[in-house]
């Protein structure tokens, strides 16, 4: 920032000056106690919050108190008609003599003969020297200071003040401890710029220095900087005090080796990083997937594939088994395979290392396929019977644990509350594929079976519907879809099916009195698949399941029903169906009147004679 607007300015910076300490610089005056008009330095305290009148050279705010504020502005109205009257210029330029009560630059008073006076009354001579009682101090010797005239040099620091003081004044600016004097801003001028050395007169031209090189990659010495006095020596590379140059030249060429090393290195580092995430990020985008090659070593492994799983996480599986050597290898195997979308869940018994494209051919064979599959229908003897000979146990192993330890297999709160019930698991061996391996235990696999019925039952809010259809509990609607499931011989079958057992449930049925009167009840009690039952036998035999014997729906489930099985028991087709009969195996013929049902039982006897 410049010394406009700033207030105090530069000082003289040598500290024996008399001067040094003082306000500088004010505007264009030399000196900041000077009179611009040849007037001596007078000093009055400055007082607080008082405006300011005029800024003649201090740069600073004259302040008086009240008593004398009056009298200062008197002054100044006789000082602007005296300059009026002058033309501007100071009455000491004509007469030599200062104007009566006018205030100096520093706002000092003065009386009518230009003595001055402080704020106290105190009277000081010309030369700031106190006047002791009517006489000068005793001792000193009254010399009178030399006016600076109008239009000094402003040049003079002292505006003429040595002048003043008879040469006793010392130059300190002409010491040689002392900096050169400041000068006004409006002539400081910017130094001149040193004058480029000619390229002939340079030894040792390194163009690399001058394109900017850093210090670092060109070698410089801070050390030698600083013993070299001569600015050519340093510039021509040669040796100041202590002869260094040899030395130095011979440190800026192992530098500059160290340097390139460095810079190699790095390079190298930056450039085998950057090569190895290229190729990995060409290999993730467009290279093939890690495989294995082959059909597989070692021995075999046992994969368990969830339900519903995708192509993903089967990957996921045999990778961390150590089937295949990549997710992605499987995934491309798979889909380049048209069968490859029906790998279904289930325990698969595979090698290790294999190709992706074995590992799915192998799991497409169902040779490979270590499953145990529920058929819908299926009564839970036969899926007993199924489990121990998957899992290479004794016979009837898996019926005595279900039968003792079914409690803790995870069936809902409302199965098994009838104690007439032959086999609390039955119905929740849902109709699906599960893996049994060797390893295996059979609670193990019954769990993950009733754990399916459950998920599946929870989709259609049992409680709920079996108030609905008039039926005690969710055990009854699973009890009819059973029914359903072992009546029907096709899934269009069905709902007829489900109309006709709620037809023989209601009150007003008074043909079979509300008896379901199905064969299936009592083969399922009996242990039996059998078609001609004697009508003798079946209506004498006394258990809670035999529908001939006692109304209503059995204690239970006769079986496992599936899906279609389920919901056509929950939605029957509101027929007023009450019978029904196959003639030939493949087709149910249903009837709403017991005499048509009559007449196509005689056609089943004809047909069954003809045989």
């Amino acid at each position: 920032m410049t010394e406009y607007g700033r207030g105090p300015g530069s000082e003289p910076w040598h500290p024996e000056d008399p001067l040094y300490g003082d306000n500088g610089w004010g505007g264009q005056e030399a000196q900041a106690a000077q009179s611009p008009y040849g007037g001596q330095p007078q000093h009055y305290p400055e007082q607080p919050q008082q405006p300011q009148y005029g800024d003649w050279g201090t740069g600073q705010q004259a302040d008086y108190d009240q008593g004398q504020q009056q009298q200062y502005v008197q002054g100044q109205q006789q000082y602007a008609q005296e300059q009026q009257q002058y033309g501007g210029h100071s009455p000491q330029q004509y007469n030599g003599q200062g104007g009566q009560g006018y205030p100096d630059q520093g706002g000092g008073q003065y009386d009518q003969n230009g003595q001055q006076y402080d704020q106290n009354g105190q009277q000081y001579d010309q030369n700031g020297r106190p006047y002791n009682g009517g006489g000068w101090d005793p001792g000193q010797q009254y010399q009178p200071q030399q006016q600076v005239p109008y239009g000094a040099d402003p040049n003079d620091a002292y505006g003429g003040q040595a002048q003043a003081y008879n040469g006793q004044q010392p130059d300190y600016y002409g010491t040689p401890d002392a900096y050169p004097p400041p000068e006004p801003p409006s002539r400081r001028r910017a130094e001149p710029e040193p004058e480029a050395e000619p390229e002939a007169q340079r030894t040792d031209w390194d163009p690399g220095a001058d394109q900017g090189e850093h210090a670092f990659f060109a070698g410089a010495d801070d050390d030698e900087d600083d013993t070299d006095d001569d600015p050519q020596n340093r510039r021509r590379g040669k040796a100041g005090k202590g002869g260094k140059g040899s030395k130095g030249k011979g440190e800026k060429k192992s530098r500059n080796g160290c340097a390139c090393l460095v810079v190699s290195l790095v390079l190298l580092s930056v450039g085998g990083g950057v090569t190895y995430f290229g190729y990995q990020f060409y290999q993730s985008r467009f290279g093939s997937a890690p495989d294995y090659a082959g059909d597989g070593i070692g021995g075999q492994v046992t994969v368990v594939i969830p339900k519903g799983a995708f192509g993903s996480v089967i990957g996921q599986k045999l990778k961390a088994a150590g089937v295949v050597k990549s997710v992605d290898a499987f995934v491309a195997a798979q889909a380049q395979n048209e069968n490859g979308d029906k790998i279904q869940a289930g325990s698969y018994l595979l090698k290790k290392q294999m190709s992706a494209e074995s590992a799915v051919a192998l799991m497409l064979d169902p040779k490979s396929q270590n499953n145990l599959v529920v058929r819908e229908g299926q009564r839970n003897v036969t899926v007993y019977e199924a489990i121990d000979k998957q899992l290479d146990l004794s016979k009837g192993t898996t019926a005595d644990i279900a039968k003792k330890k079914y409690k803790s297999l995870g069936l809902p709160d409302w199965a098994n509350d009838d104690s007439d019930i032959k086999d609390p698991l039955e119905g929740f061996l849902y109709p699906a594929t599960y893996p049994a391996d060797k390893n295996m235990k059979p609670e193990t696999v019954l769990k993950d079976m009733v754990a399916q019925a459950n998920k599946e039952y929870a989709k259609y809010d049992l409680e709920a519907k079996a108030a609905d259809l008039g039926l005690e509990d969710p055990l009854q609607v699973v009890t009819v879809a059973s029914l359903v499931q072992a009546e029907g011989i096709t899934h269009d079958d069905f709902k007829k099916m489900a109309s006709v057992v709620y037809n023989r449930l209601k009150p007003t049925n008074d043909v079979t009195n509300q008896k379901l009167e199905f064969d299936s009840t009592y083969n399922y009690l009996k242990g039996q698949s059998k078609i001609d039952i004697s009508v003798a036998e079946i209506r004498n035999y006394d258990d809670p399941y035999n529908t001939y014997f006692y109304k209503g729906l059995p204690p239970g489930p006769i079986g496992n029903p599936g899906d279609e099985a389920l919901r056509a028991a929950l939605k029957p087709d509101g027929g007023a169906w009450m019978f029904f009969i196959s003639i030939d195996g493949k087709k149910t013929d249903f009837t709403k009147t017991l005499a048509e049902h009559e007449k196509l039982v005689q056609k089943f006897n004809e047909r069954r004679n003809k045989d």
